[in-house]
């Protein structure tokens, strides 16, 4: 098979079935929510996170949240939570 096929960036789908939204009124709401989209972007269940808490991949109003866990992600080494992130902030626009 060509490497052009392969995604060695991509971890396997786990089926966690374990999103569950933060609260709204969550004074650190943005940064749970961002965390938890990338969290299921880093394993592909997005769409399983989406529809089961109604957040939205590249939601502009977590873009912030998500550059500063990206900048974390960088320093700590993490690749795949840097990719994902950096993902979505190009997905934001």
């Amino acid at each position: 098979m060509s490497r052009a096929f392969v995604n060695d960036d991509h971890e396997p789908p786990r089926k966690t079935g374990r999103y569950e939204r933060p609260p709204d009124d969550a004074p650190d709401f943005a940064v749970r929510a961002a965390r938890l989209l990338l969290e299921a972007a880093r394993v592909s269940e997005i769409a399983d996170c989406e529809a089961a808490t109604g957040l939205r991949w590249a939601d502009p109003q977590f873009a912030a949240a998500v550059e500063a866990i990206r900048a974390e992600a960088e320093l700590s080494g993490d690749d795949r939570l840097e990719t994902v992130a950096t993902r979505y902030l190009r997905g934001v626009g």
